[in-house]
């Protein structure tokens, strides 16, 4: 018996982009597949990395993200469409599914480029560590990507998030602009000094319990990140640096974002 288990939110109705789940991305040998079975395949290849036990579900509100969930083989939980972000739609569906395990992965539905790995190294930092209630991988940015970062805002658009982190390992704040400061700079005093967050959180159930009770603060409402509530709250998160040698990894929050996302998918040579 596991001691985790994977949810993956996902819902249809979205202000940057509308459907994004049953989105299409076509990959190394030419297959098209969705965002959400991408996703899927990610988390599967976490579980597999992982012993091949930690059991997966799709968490959504709708009727045409389930069938697409069903036809892929995916086990659903239908939650409300009342749920403000992905840790709140994890949230209830755990509580509606009765799930039992001591930590709940929340690998965000548009990050099908996630490696196995991320997810590995979260569930050990948790284990290694039973006081941590919430942690969340960062990856040190490469300058290409904080070069994409730049161009996005110079472009007006809200992409990639980016971390900064305290000495103790633990996240002091998360953002849509580029952070720290770098003067449209990839390299700074020899260094790329940009965290790139990635869109993967785990979760001790206690943790997951407190957030439902509280409402969103001003920060997260200005930066529409919903990591920033445990913050605002005074809950540590726990910054896990994950590495990816030779790996690319991207979200997809735009439509723009496909082009860039299906390039790196034939880079890595991912089906």
């Amino acid at each position: 018996m596991t001691d985790a288990c994977i949810i993956i939110p996902a819902r249809y109705a979205s202000s940057r982009y509308p459907g994004k789940p049953l989105a299409t991305l076509t990959g190394a040998s030419g297959t098209p597949r969705s965002l959400l079975e991408r996703s899927v395949i990610a988390a599967r290849k976490a579980s597999e990395d992982a012993g091949g036990a930690i059991p997966v579900f799709v968490a959504t509100d709708d009727d045409r993200i389930a069938a697409e969930a069903a036809r892929i083989g995916a086990e659903v939980i239908m939650t409300d469409a009342a749920c403000r972000n992905g840790t709140e739609r994890v949230a209830q569906a755990v509580e509606r599914a009765g799930l039992s395990s001591e930590i709940v992965v929340n690998l965000q539905g548009d990050a099908p480029l996630t490696p196995p790995g991320f997810v590995t190294a979260l569930l050990d930092a948790m284990r290694s560590n039973p006081e941590t209630g919430v942690a969340t991988p960062i990856l040190r940015c490469d300058v290409e990507a904080v070069e994409n970062f730049i161009e996005d805002r110079r472009n007006g658009r809200v992409g990639a998030t980016t971390v900064v982190t305290n000495r103790l390992g633990q996240a002091l704040y998360f953002s849509k602009e580029v952070l720290p400061f770098t003067n449209g700079k990839g390299v700074v005093d020899g260094i790329v000094p940009v965290f790139h967050h990635v869109g993967l959180y785990a979760y001790r159930q206690p943790a997951l319990a407190a957030y439902q009770q509280w409402e969103p603060g001003p920060l997260e409402e200005l930066e529409g990140l919903e990591q920033l509530r445990f913050l605002e709250n005074g809950h540590p998160v726990g910054a896990v640096e994950v590495h990816a040698p030779g790996a690319k990894f991207w979200e997809l929050n735009n439509p723009s974002d496909v082009p860039l996302i299906e390039r790196y998918l034939s880079q890595m040579g991912w089906d």
